[in-house]
Formats: C-alpha cells, sequence, structure tokens
C-alpha cells in the first residue's frame, strides 16, 4: 500500500503483533480492545478465528467478559489469506487451534503492509508449547503476554490446568473444564 506525500511514495509497514497467555488472562479481550481501535481511527479491519470455536458464538469472536465483535470462521489458515484483502488490519483469534501454515500466512500478510494481530493460548494443558504460536513469536514485532491469577493461591497464573482426564489436545471449555494456575501449583497438580 503506498501513499503520496510531499511527491513521495511511502510505504506502509506490515507488522505481527501476538498476544499470549492462559486460559481466562484477556487475550481476546485485548484483541477486541485493538481491533475496536483501529475501527475507530477508520481503519478497514477483518477478523477470523478457527470454525471448531463455537463456544459462545459461530460468527463472533467473543470474551469471557461477553465482548464481542463480528468475525469471519474459517477452517484453516489459508482462508485467511484468501480473504484478507483491501484492509488495514487483520486479526486472528484462538490461533493456538491453526495449523503450522499461520506463521507463512501471517508474514505474507505483513508483507504487504497490513498489522496483524494474533491472540492464542502459548501453552496447551500440560504446559507445552501450542500451535503455531512459539512460531509467532518468533516473528512478531510486538509480543504481550498477559496473565490470569491463579485459583489456588492468587499469584499470576500462565498454564491452563485442566480439570478433567481428558487426554486429547483440543477440548473446547470453560472454567468447568480449565482453571488458571501459576508455576508452583501447576507443578503440584501434574504430581498427582
Amino acid at each position: 500500500m503506498f501513499l503520496e506525500s510531499n511527491n513521495k511514495n511511502i510505504q506502509h509497514k506490515g507488522w505481527i503483533e501476538v498476544i499470549a497467555g492462559s486460559m481466562f488472562s484477556g487475550k481476546t479481550e485485548e484483541l477486541i480492545r485493538r481491533l475496536k481501535r483501529a475501527k475507530f481511527a477508520k481503519q478497514r479491519v477483518e477478523i477470523f478465528k478457527p470454525e471448531i470455536d463455537t463456544r459462545y458464538s459461530n460468527d463472533e469472536v467473543v470474551s469471557h467478559d461477553s465482548n464481542a465483535i463480528l468475525s469471519t470462521p474459517v477452517n484453516s489458515s489459508g482462508n485467511i489469506l484468501m480473504l484478507a484483502n483491501n484492509i488495514d488490519v487483520v486479526g486472528i483469534d484462538e490461533a493456538q487451534f491453526f495449523d503450522k501454515a499461520l506463521v507463512d500466512v501471517c508474514n505474507n500478510i505483513a508483507n504487504r503492509g497490513i498489522r496483524v494481530i494474533v491472540a492464542g493460548l502459548d501453552m496447551d494443558f500440560q504446559g507445552k508449547p501450542f500451535g503455531p504460536i512459539p512460531e509467532l513469536f518468533a516473528v512478531a514485532e510486538y509480543i504481550t503476554k498477559v496473565h490470569a491469577i491463579c485459583m489456588r493461591c492468587g499469584d499470576l497464573a500462565q498454564y491452563s490446568h485442566r480439570l478433567s482426564d481428558s487426554e486429547k489436545l483440543i477440548v473446547l471449555g470453560e472454567k468447568s473444564e480449565y482453571e488458571p494456575l501459576c508455576r508452583t501449583c501447576f507443578g503440584k497438580s501434574i504430581k498427582k
């Protein structure tokens, strides 16, 4: 994208922002805040989320505090690339559920001069790096790590402890399925 300014071409530079943390840490809330500010500034915004995330809404990104913004559900990161045209800002929620190609998609979009804001869990329920988020950390210009409050001791929490015995990597859920824990409480809970 080029703008005329004093008879010189100035290229708008795109970049990648990643918002990551545990469940209940405010990732989606922060994503929505940034996207609403961009809309307020009259920027063209498009928001995407994985098709499998239907917890609150089929066609909105919704935070645990019930703030919402209209989104486009997609079944793969490649669809984002195809749909991200004639816009200034791309938002992507629940990025951990996308395939590893999301990193290339985000780089491609940012290289076209578009701001990309990605939100997602950085660790799975076992405390291991989750999906494309670690690779997005490596290529992002800006990283925001948000924390919840540990449900057992009140310290800062960075782990999403699963309360059920399911070993499946992806289990969509809320407070009945997950609780945020600090490093110490998470360590104690997985040793049981």
